[in-house]
């Protein structure tokens, strides 16, 4: 893995960790977040992003997170990777 990928990672992670959709404090997400990172590099659509990431946390802590929640984050990491991927 190169640098810049590493990079990448880093970034978007710190951007999920500091997610906190059920308001249970930043560090209760710690699996999640490695699951919606692989999920940021699986998938380039938002929509698709956007339910993967409520069914990842629906999955860990059987609470819905609002979809139109999900949308933004999708939204904020997909415009990080592609910002970050453009500057290869």
């Amino acid at each position: 893995m190169n640098m810049n990928m590493q990079k990448m990672n880093m970034m978007l992670l710190d951007m999920i960790q500091h997610w906190d959709p059920f308001g249970y404090g930043s560090d209760a997400y710690e699996t999640e977040a490695v699951d919606v990172l692989q999920a940021v590099h699986e998938y380039d659509e938002i929509r698709p992003l956007a339910e993967k990431i409520q069914a990842i946390y629906e999955f860990s802590f059987e609470e819905v997170i609002p979809f139109e929640k999900c949308v933004k984050m999708a939204e904020q990491l997909l415009k990080a990777k592609n910002e970050v991927e453009c500057g290869f």
